[in-house]
This record gives structure tokens, sequence and C-alpha cells, in this order.
């Protein structure tokens, strides 16, 4: 019996040392100077939160607010928007060869394939049987008037909102590079 008593009380000595180093950290010194660092109390935004009536943490900004950066364009999506952008509604970016080259590359990419490359209505989506729109320098708007008289604010507004089978692009083209694709398509006008 002695020789189990002896072996259990190494087994439990080593065991003891082994916990007792192994939680000892020799750089620290105990102290917790900024606790918060370490045990954060803010809320993850898919939890519940007491603070809120709704009790969720993450809220839905009031109405009317404009996101940092965000520019509004107060034109409605219908055909008096349409018009009323057309006539109030400027491109503030400058008139350079950079941001109409830009324009050309976002148009390649987002325009062409149904406006083509020339801007003509021969996309590829048109060759494959999908109705095409008209041509920027020879057509007529379905809204009224030539294709070539479009103002900034009319394709600007048709880029935001889409007019018939085009969809809206907001989502895929910010405001700035819609301002670059309009400068491109007044060089598809003149062609």
């Amino acid at each position: 019996m002695n020789k189990y008593r002896i072996l259990g009380t190494a087994a439990f000595a080593i065991a003891a040392s082994v916990v007792m180093t192994s939680c000892h950290d020799k750089r620290s010194t105990g102290w917790e100077y900024a606790p918060n660092m370490y045990e954060h109390i803010a809320y993850e935004g898919d939890q519940a939160n007491p603070n809120f009536k709704n009790g969720q943490t993450a809220q839905v900004p009031p109405a009317g607010t404009t996101p940092v950066g965000f520019k509004r364009f107060d034109y409605p999506n219908t055909k008096d928007g349409y018009e009323l952008a057309g006539t109030e509604v400027k491109n503030l970016l400058a008139n350079t060869s950079k941001n109409i080259e830009d324009g050309k590359k976002l148009f390649t990419t987002f325009c062409s394939p149904c406006h083509g490359v020339t801007g003509q209505g021969d996309g590829l989506v048109v060759q494959h049987g999908y109705p095409a729109p008209p041509s920027y320098s020879k057509g007529q708007s379905s809204r009224g008037g030539a294709m070539k008289d479009l103002t900034d604010g009319k394709i600007y507004h048709t880029i935001t909102y889409g007019v018939n089978s085009m969809g809206s692009y907001a989502s895929q083209v910010s405001p700035e590079e819609r301002w670059k694709i309009v400068m491109y398509v007044h060089q598809l006008q003149n062609l």
C-alpha cells in the first residue's frame, strides 16, 4: 500500500506542478490596466440589445438621412422627373480625356452588351434576339425626341432608374461613374 501511496503522491505532485507552471505567465504582473480592452462590452450587430425599443443592435437609419459621401438625386422615377432632370441636371465632372476614357471603359463593360460598342443598338445581346435599344446617333427615344439630343440629366436619369427593358444601374455604377458614362455617350451621339 505504501508503494501506491508514493506513486499517487508523486503523480499528484507532477500534475500540480504542470498545472501551476502552465498557467503562470512570467511576464504578467497579474494587474489589469484596461479591462474593457480584454472584455468588450459592445454588442455585435446581430445580438439582442436592451438599449433600443425594438431590442435590435443593428438599427435602420432615420428617414431622410444621407450617408457620408452620398449625393442625392432628388428626381423621381417618372416622366416628369426625367424631363425635369433633363433641364436642371448638368454634369459637374471636368470634361477631360481621362474621364471620357474611363466612361468608355465603363460603357463597354455595362452598356455595350445591349447598346453595342459604338452605341448603335447592336450589342451581343441584341444579336441573340433581345430587343434593340435605339441608336444614340440616329434613333428616337421612347420618351420622345432624338437620342442624339439627350441631355446630361436625361442620360443620368436613365442610368439611375432604367427605362423600358433596361433596368437600373444605380447599384452597379456609382454616381461619379455614371457621369463619366454620360460624357462618353455624348461622344457616341456624334457618330
